[in-house]
């Protein structure tokens, strides 16, 4: 990895750490807010903040040219499908819907959308933790926008992991997952790239914001996502037009 590339990741450790272990204090001053919002909140654009960064260093890895990756937060259309309407067995409901056919889209997105060159290569879910839920909703997501771009790579990024498994143990050179995450996964066609930065299962009763729980961010795991971004980067590299 590049020198100056391996510095950014260095300062990423310190500035985030930093981040992690000041959060609390900022939720016990803050009246205005609920303590619980604030934690959720700060956990959550610190993986966001993060996600961009590593992004940012994966392309520079790969000497990809900076003003063409680009991150969107504009929500994707996904139409209606036609074969629903068919079904439907009320025909003034039929027609309503046919008469206003355009009108007639969902708004799909995830936290992180990144472009190149205009196409939307990948996208990143960023959670401060992740269960099975959630994941769910996670991977409704994701088929909604493969609707659309079909060769879409996905990925989640997750400072600790609450699936179970092996999934919180990143520092593994293979993750075998969990019964029930993969269980889950077989029933979406999607081809979710699970990233944690954090060792050790996600406790309820342990939050890492509080000092005696806190955990730190390590070089070598930011370092690890950092390749799993450029793996997740070039797979379509050679279809993008320079």
């Amino acid at each position: 990895m590049k020198k100056k590339n391996v510095k950014k990741i260095e300062e990423l450790v310190t500035e985030c750490n930093a981040q992690i272990r000041g959060i609390e204090q900022i939720a016990l001053k803050d009246e205005n807010r609920a303590y619980g919002g604030i934690i959720r909140a700060g956990k959550g654009g610190l993986v966001e903040f993060l996600c961009r960064e590593l992004i940012k260093i994966a392309w520079n890895e790969i000497n990809g040219k900076e003003e063409i990756l680009f991150f969107s937060d504009k929500k994707i259309q996904i139409p209606i499908k036609k074969e629903y309407i068919s079904k439907i067995t009320s025909p003034e409901i039929r027609e309503w819907i046919k008469d206003n056919f355009n009108d007639f889209v969902f708004h799909a997105q995830v936290d992180i959308h990144v472009f190149i060159d205009n196409k939307f290569i990948l996208g990143v879910e960023c959670k401060s933790y992740t269960e099975n839920a959630m994941l769910k909703r996670i991977l409704v997501d994701f088929t909604l926008l493969k609707t659309i771009y079909p060769k879409l790579n996905c990925a989640l990024l997750q400072l600790e992991s609450q699936l179970t498994g092996d999934y919180s143990q990143p520092s593994k050179d293979i993750i075998f997952g969990s019964h029930s995450t993969h269980t889950l996964l077989s029933y979406f066609d999607v081809d979710l790239n699970i990233i944690t930065l954090l060792d050790g299962e996600r406790k309820v009763d342990k939050p890492i914001h509080k000092k005696e729980f806190y955990k730190p961010l390590k070089k070598e795991l930011l370092i690890k996502t950092v390749e799993k971004f450029i793996d997740l980067l070039k797979s379509d590299i050679n279809e993008i037009k320079y």
